[in-house]
C-alpha cells in the first residue's frame, strides 16, 4: 500500500466499483497522516479513467506526479452490491485507524513481508502456560498476547490463523487507541469474510494486551478480575518484561555485533519475524532512515535475489534444478565501498530463514557474510 520511500503524499482511494462513488480517501505525507484531501474533481477524473480501462481490460492501479502518488482500491465483489453508500461509509469510518497505520511510518513490517511482527520475550514458556490455561478457562482456542502490535506469545489455533489475519489481528490492536477492555467485531478475509467474529482485549500493562478471538460467547463481563488474577498475577514479572520489547523486539542483553543497527529475520515455513532498529541506536541513521533501508532492501532481494518459496508439489519439482543456483547471500553498499563510508546492507538465506542487517560503514564488506552468518546461528533458537 502505497510507494516505498515517497517523500510526498500518498493518498489511498478507494472506490466501489460498479458506480464509482469514493468510499473513503487517506492521506498521508513523510509516514504522517496529511489533512490534504484529493479535490472531488481530482477523484472524478481518476474514476473516469478506471471506468474507461476497465471496458479495455486495463486496470489502473495507482497514479503519480512529481511529489504525490495516488493508490486506487477497488471494492471486493461482496462490496459491490452497495444499497446504501452512506451506510456503507460510516461502516468503514472503524477501519480508518488500520488504514493510516498502513500508509504511516509504522515500526512493523508484516504489512510487507505477510509474516507476523513477533517479539522474544526472556520467559516465554511462563507466558506462554498461563496464555493456555486462560483461554481454556473463557472458553476459547484463540488467544495471544500483544505488545504494540506484535505478538509476544498465541495458542496453536490463533497461529493457525491464515493469512492475512494472523498479520491484521495484532496490527489493527496495535493502531487502536488504549483501552482497559474492548469487544470488537471483526471479519477475517480468509477464514470468515461474511461472519463476524469477535476480538476481545484486556490490558494487563499499559501497552501490553491479551487478546482473545471468539464467537457469541464468552461475554465480556465473564472475564472478570479474579479470573485474569489467577492466571496472570503469577507471571507479573514476566509481563512487565514483555512491555519495552515492542520496538526492541529482542530481549535485553541479546549478543549482538556493535556494527549491526537494525535486522529483520523471516521464518518462511511459520510465516513470523523479527525486525528492530534498535542496536546502536545512538548512531546514525536515524530510526525511521534504517526502516526505510531494510524494508527496501528486503523488497530488492526477495524481488530480484531470493524468489518466494514454492508452494504445490508440482512447483518444486520443476524448480528443484534452478533452486541450486539460487544465490544465499548477497550485500549491498549504500555508497562508495570505501572504509567508514556507506552503510552497508546484506541477507542471507538458510532454510526456512532468512536474514538482513543493516550495518554501519566502519564494518568491511569482505566480512559482512561471516557476520550475517554468526548473526542468524545466535538469533536461530529464538525463531
Amino acid at each position: 500500500m502505497g510507494e516505498e520511500g515517497t517523500e510526498g503524499t500518498v493518498h489511498l482511494l478507494c472506490l466501489a466499483a460498479s458506480s464509482g462513488v469514493p468510499l473513503f480517501c487517506r492521506s498521508s505525507r513523510g509516514g504522517a497522516p496529511a489533512r490534504q484531501q484529493l479535490p472531488f474533481s481530482v477523484i472524478g477524473s481518476l474514476n473516469g479513467v478506471h471506468m474507461f480501462g476497465q471496458n479495455l481490460e486495463v486496470q489502473l492501479s495507482s497514479a503519480r506526479t512529481e511529489d504525490t502518488t495516488v493508490v486506487l482500491l477497488v471494492g471486493l465483489e461482496e462490496l459491490t452490491n452497495i444499497r446504501n453508500v452512506e451506510r456503507l461509509k460510516k461502516e468503514l469510518r472503524a477501519s480508518y485507524r488500520l488504514v493510516d497505520s498502513f500508509l504511516g511510518d509504522s515500526e512493523r513490517i508484516g504489512d510487507l513481508t505477510q509474516c507476523v511482527d513477533c517479539v522474544v520475550p526472556p520467559e516465554v514458556s511462563l507466558l506462554q502456560e498461563a496464555l493456555s490455561g486462560f483461554t481454556e478457562a473463557a472458553g476459547t482456542a484463540f488467544g495471544s498476547l500483544v505488545v504494540s502490535g506484535r505478538v509476544v506469545a498465541a495458542t496453536e489455533s490463533w497461529w493457525r490463523l491464515g493469512t492475512p489475519e494472523a498479520v491484521l489481528l495484532p496490527w489493527l490492536v496495535g493502531s487502536l487507541p488504549p483501552q482497559a477492555a474492548r469487544d470488537y467485531p471483526v471479519y477475517l478475509p480468509h477464514g470468515s469474510p461474511t461472519v463476524p467474529h469477535r476480538l476481545l482485549t484486556l490490558t494487563l500493562l499499559p501497552g501490553l494486551e491479551l487478546c482473545l478471538l471468539c464467537g457469541p460467547r464468552p461475554p465480556l463481563s465473564q472475564l472478570d478480575p479474579q479470573l485474569l488474577d489467577r492466571w496472570w498475577q503469577p507471571v507479573l514479572d514476566p509481563l512487565r518484561t514483555c512491555v519495552p520489547l515492542g520496538p526492541r523486539a529482542l530481549p535485553a542483553g541479546f549478543p549482538l555485533h556493535v556494527d549491526v543497527l537494525g535486522l529483520l529475520l523471516l521464518h518462511l515455513e511459520l510465516k513470523r519475524c523479527l525486525f528492530t532498529v534498535e542496536p546502536s541506536g545512538d548512531q546514525e541513521p536515524s530510526p525511521e532512515q534504517r526502516r526505510r533501508l531494510l524494508r527496501s532492501f528486503y523488497s530488492l532481494v526477495t524481488a530480484t535475489h531470493f524468489p518466494p518459496e514454492p508452494g504445490t508439489p508440482e512447483d518444486k519439482v520443476e524448480d528443484a534444478a534452478q533452486r541450486a543456483q539460487v544465490p544465499r547471500a548477497c550485500y549491498l553498499v549504500s555508497g562508495p565501498e570505501e572504509p567508514g563510508t556507506g552503510w552497508r546492507l546484506v541477507a542471507l538465506q538458510l532454510g526456512p530463514r532468512r536474514l538482513l542487517l543493516l550495518v554501519s560503514a566502519q564494518s568491511p564488506t569482505h566480512g559482512l557474510r561471516s557476520l550475517a552468518t554468526h548473526t542468524l546461528h545466535a538469533l536461530t533458537p529464538l525463531l
